[in-house]
């Protein structure tokens, strides 16, 4: 051990002395360190106090330049050049954005006061209805937009429920969404117009949705408001406001969904619960507030993924309609209803008012064939349930019903004969006619006699050759201009068997030769090879130009530009058909000379292939895949999962 030094060395080893001294300094040092430390305290303290009001004074420096900065931004947003626009011209703005995106009232109200006092100030801006929603949302948001469209405006309503939310696909309530793809494609009927093609549509613009948040889906805050909006733009919530009150003062709606989620297993038992309750309501809820606003009705579309608990509060659409232009009603899945007490199935002497409806579509949904909502239309789209079984002559009756028809789609799983016979029927305007389901629909399109028919879709399960049924019918309207015709096209969707799937079931492909106005072709079902050689060139290459003229004449379709396969089994030569075909259709202008290209220089040969579709056919080859794509702008091809 190291000997002790005090300030002055003392004697080793110590003495009791030499101790007692080393004692006394001992404690003197101890009391010196005490002094310091509580000094060196002291002045902390201090330097706390002077830093703390040196920081009051710089947060009083801030909040003071803060409220100069919040003046400033309501000085700039004063004499900002848009705070100079008339409201009139303001007004003016905001219907012509309108017209293109029907939700945008919820974003133009949610920039400022003025912007939403002019917003709520003009019911039009509310009457177009575009919602995407599920059972576990409040229908709240239904009424709120009632309530803001007045009560005199025309309403434009169009509502798709899911049966499920999807978390991972859903988007942001504050997004403008597209209507869902399934909606077209997935939905297992043949589908209507798009609403941009639709009476009261978008005039060629895609329709826009708001997205009804789930359950499990935080809203967040609204974004700082820039400072050119003028001083009336509101934070309307702090941070530690819940979302649900930030959707509610963002968009203006009550809040959809509870603002907490209990962790307890029994809270959630309870909310789940709670859940189910609305879920069992939420129709009868919905659509006690629309059929509250059915006089304002100008077009309703309410489409559904499947059938939901409150299904049956459908039945509450009765009474007048006098406004309305386009009603529809449609399932994507058939399922057991019963009977309905609603429009479509009202007695046929029933008096009510609906003198302006011109387009229907219902499906999967009950319906009663001699309901006067199926009178007048000028266009009807109807799929049945399978436990429909209506007398062919009763559909027939329906198409009587309406001899200004335009359009026509039906689509029957199991008719019964006709109790009565078919007499022909005329329709002078019928310009799209859609046939679909069982075999004795066909003896309904030898009944019917369209001479503007321009397009014509038949995916009967024919049980003779389908090409006598269109002869026929083209022959008796006098060769009308058909444009499209599409045979068992979606029939063979999504079909994996080219023996035993449906199909067009066409013997001879001769009929085509008539078709010359025809554009888009589309057949499902049929031998490959056969048509292809219809279409393609009928002599070889070795042609001198004097025979250009006459080839010219001869082609099988000459203004076709779009074709599309499905289903259609092809055999060992299948793939050198088409190559052949398409070489003749669209030849190669830059090499070897022959007649095919002759008549392509001088345009008298048949137009060029320009969409070019072929699902579950042949297996073609990266090399043959890639050739087609540099003769034909679109191609698009799906090959059979096996060879044949």
């Amino acid at each position: 051990m190291a000997p002790y030094t005090p300030n002055r060395p003392l004697p080793e080893p110590p003495t009791q002395a030499t101790l007692a001294e080393a004692r006394r300094e001992l404690t003197t040092k101890q009391q010196s360190v005490q002094a310091l430390s509580d000094r060196i305290r002291a002045a902390e303290e201090e330097l706390a106090r002077t830093v703390a009001i040196a920081k009051g004074g710089i947060h009083e420096l801030e909040k003071e330049r803060d409220e100069l900065q919040e003046q400033v931004a309501h000085t700039l947003a004063y004499v900002a050049p848009i705070r100079r626009l008339p409201h009139e011209l303001l007004r003016y703005i905001f219907l012509l954005n309108f017209e293109e995106y029907p939700c945008c009232a919820w974003v133009l109200s949610a920039v400022c006061v003025l912007w939403r006092r002019q917003v709520l100030s003009m019911p039009t801006m509310w009457s177009k209805i575009r919602l995407v929603t599920t059972q576990s949302t409040s229908a709240d948001t239904i009424r709120l937009w009632l309530e803001r469209s007045g009560s005199t405006v025309p309403l434009d309503i169009e509502i798709l429920l899911r049966s499920h939310p999807s978390s991972s696909s859903e988007p942001s309530p504050r997004r403008r969404v597209s209507p869902p793809a399934h909606t077209v494609s997935d939905w297992g009927w043949i589908p209507p117009p798009m609403p941009a093609a639709t009476p009261g549509g978008m005039g060629g613009v895609t329709t826009a949705y708001i997205m009804a948040p789930p359950t499990n889906i935080a809203l967040f805050p609204p974004p700082p408001p820039p400072p050119a909006l003028g001083p009336a733009v509101q934070h309307t919530h702090g941070a530690a406001n819940t979302a649900s009150h930030a959707h509610d003062d963002l968009w203006g709606m009550p809040p959809l969904v509870p603002a907490a989620v209990s962790a307890s297993s029994e809270r959630e038992r309870a909310s789940s619960h709670q859940r189910n309750k609305k879920n069992m309501h939420w129709g009868h809820i919905a659509f006690f507030y629309l059929v509250e606003q059915m006089h304002r009705w100008r077009r309703f579309v309410f489409r559904f993924e499947k059938q939901f608990t409150s299904v049956t509060a459908l039945r509450a659409i009765e009474g007048d309609a006098p406004l309305l232009e386009e009603f529809e009603v449609s399932a994507a899945e058939p399922a057991f209803y019963g009977d309905w007490k609603w429009l479509p199935s009202a007695p046929s002497n029933m008096v009510v008012d609906i003198g302006n409806l011109q387009t229907l579509t219902l499906n999967n949904v009950p319906f009663k064939w001699s309901s006067p909502m199926l009178r007048n239309l000028r266009s009807m789209s109807i799929r049945t349930l399978p436990t429909m079984h209506p007398a062919l002559d009763r559909v027939m009756f329906m198409i009587t019903s309406n001899p200004q028809l335009e359009s026509l789609s039906l689509h029957f799983s199991s008719p019964n004969p006709p109790v009565l016979p078919l007499t022909p029927t005329v329709l002078r305007e019928l310009k799209s006619l859609t046939l679909g389901g069982h075999y004795l629909l066909s003896s309904l399109a030898d009944a019917l006699v369209l001479p503007s028919l321009e397009s014509l879709i038949l995916d009967i399960d024919a049980r003779e050759p389908i090409e006598d049924t269109v002869s026929a019918l083209l022959a008796r309207s006098n060769n009308p201009p058909l444009s499209r015709l599409s045979l068992s096209y979606t029939l063979c969707s999504g079909s994996s068997s080219f023996y035993y799937g449906g199909g067009a079931g066409v013997a001879t492909w001769h009929f085509l030769s008539e078709l010359d106005h025809l554009r888009t072709l589309q057949i499902g079902g049929a031998p490959f090879e056969p048509l292809l050689t219809a279409l393609g060139a009928s002599d070889d290459d070795a042609q001198v130009p004097a025979q250009v003229q006459a080839q010219a004449e001869h082609w099988v379709c000459p203004n076709l530009t779009t074709l599309a396969l499905r289903g259609c089994h092809a055999h060992t030569d299948g793939v050198h058909k088409l190559v052949q075909m398409v070489e003749a259709r669209n030849p190669d202008l830059h090499g070897p000379y022959n007649a095919n290209t002759a008549a392509a220089g001088l345009g008298l040969g048949p137009a060029r292939l320009r969409h070019l579709e072929l699902h579950d056919c042949a297996m073609l080859g990266p090399d043959v895949l890639k050739w087609l794509k540099s003769r034909i702008e679109e191609v698009v091809c799906t090959e059979p999962t096996f060879e044949g």
